[in-house]
């Protein structure tokens, strides 16, 4: 693959500033009724205002009011196997009750970084991505396939955008060469016994389930409770689906994984490594017994996230209900999901309704082309950071894509400590503006070197 010349590259200062600017635009898209559309249509003037050259030298469709795909045609002169780089710049609300250091909608740069809701979870991950396409372009390139960007405004509900856009693909008989949207980062330490950095490539995801849980009973006064109320049962119901509702089995991409890291691993946690990567079983069993991460990595959790039932303290509602959201392993299906909760739950009178459903992917290789394009830009962004196969356990946008594109990969190429991943959805979420330059680095690496 050819060769760069970073000293020669045209980058442009002020990201952190331009970025900032995008933090300020509060594009909330579950708030989209409290906020109105204006958000969303000025981060669009915005990216215009900001990056010229992208928008000269790409067409712009837009897909639904909130989906912005960007082709950059390649040399090749064939729309064949393309490059998709995807990202959203919708964000979740804030809950006005959290400290924040600095304002979440204030975009403050200090101390090396810019904070506010966004800046990892994903404008700075967006930014990185056209950054880099705007230096390119500077210098008067041209990639070697044509390039997508796919930017999606309401990832956080659903991702009806993204869902669009791939759709565009398939009715145009689009295959991309690869995709990669958010997931995994830089990170030290990616599990408790090994030590250094590792650049966490998702090569599979997890699928998702919304399940509303529904018990009725009589009403009636509080004085007189008969002995199981509609909200005792659905609270039954609940505490039925524990951590052990679904069996622990280690995906060939956690396997891969350990496999990995032995290679890194220095002493006798290399050894457990390899014999954890060859014996899957085993795998489970460890990750779930360490809980946390390594359980979710291994098998379906269950999480009750609202309730809701009753009209005044002293009387007995005849109607309740819970929601449970569900993260589904690899290998599992949402039909065979629900079956299990159905007997686990065994009772006739929880009425279970699916809110959202949606299958978890495929593994993509790691032997290919692709995934030694990630790892040779990683070289040089992220020297000291290899490129390690994982399982991406939250939603993204890719899921729309991994139903027909054989390589997707979820990640972001920001360094991430534990802090600052523990602030995404929460408080004081922030990213280091030299995190953003090597992101930027990276993507125009990957750029320049694909073929």
């Amino acid at each position: 693959m050819p060769e760069s010349n970073d000293a020669s590259a045209t980058v442009r200062p002020g990201i952190a500033e331009r970025l900032s600017q995008m933090i300020q635009l509060p594009t909330v898209s579950a708030e989209l009724d409290q906020r109105g559309h204006e958000p969303f249509a000025a981060f669009e003037r915005l990216i215009v205002e900001l990056y010229p050259l992208v928008h000269e030298h790409l067409a712009l469709e837009k897909h639904t009011d909130y989906g912005l795909l960007f082709r950059w045609k390649g040399r090749s002169g064939t729309a064949d196997a393309p490059v998709v780089l995807m990202a959203h710049y919708d964000v979740v609300p804030v809950d006005q009750s959290d400290a924040w250091t600095h304002s979440p909608f204030e975009g403050r740069i200090a101390d090396g970084r810019v904070y506010g809701r966004g800046t990892l979870d994903d404008k700075g991950p967006l930014i990185v991505i056209l950054e880099a396409a705007e230096n390119l372009l500077a210098d008067g390139f041209t990639p070697a396939r044509d390039v997508y960007l796919s930017f999606g405004g309401n990832e956080e509900t659903f991702g009806a955008a993204a869902q669009a856009i791939s759709a565009s693909f398939q009715q145009r008989g689009i295959t991309p060469w690869i995709v990669i949207d958010e997931g995994g980062a830089v990170v030290d330490a990616p599990l408790p016994f090994v030590p250094g950095r590792s650049a966490m490539v998702g090569v599979g995801e997890k699928g998702v389930l919304s399940i509303r849980l529904t018990a009725r009973g009589d009403g009636g006064h509080a004085s007189a409770p008969p002995t199981l109320t509609a909200v005792r049962r659905v609270a039954r119901a609940v505490n039925r689906l524990g951590p052990g509702t679904f069996r622990a089995r280690a995906p060939r991409a956690i396997s891969r994984m350990l496999t990995q890291l032995a290679s890194q691993t220095p002493g006798p946690a290399r050894h457990l490594l390899r014999v954890l990567g060859a014996v899957p079983f085993l795998t489970a069993r460890v990750f779930a017994a360490l809980g946390g991460e390594p359980a979710a990595l291994v098998r379906t959790t269950v999480a009750p996230t609202m309730q809701s039932g009753g009209t005044a303290a002293n009387v007995l509602p005849s109607q309740a209900s819970a929601t449970v959201n569900l993260r589904i392993a690899l290998g599992e299906t949402v039909d065979a999901t629900v079956l299990r909760v159905r007997d686990r739950i065994s009772d006739p009178l929880v009425a279970i309704e699916v809110l959202e459903g949606s299958e978890p992917s495929p593994e993509s290789a790691t032997d290919n082309a692709q995934f030694a394009l990630i790892a040779e830009a990683l070289n040089v962004s992220h020297p000291d950071a290899p490129a390690v196969p994982y399982v991406m356990m939250a939603a993204t946008d890719s899921r729309h894509f991994h139903r027909f594109t054989p390589a997707v990969y979820r990640f972001a190429p920001l360094e991430m400590s534990n802090a600052q991943r523990a602030s995404i959805h929460g408080v004081d979420e922030n990213v280091e503006i030299a995190a953003l330059e090597r992101g930027e680095r990276f993507h125009r690496e990957l750029l320049r070197r694909m073929q």
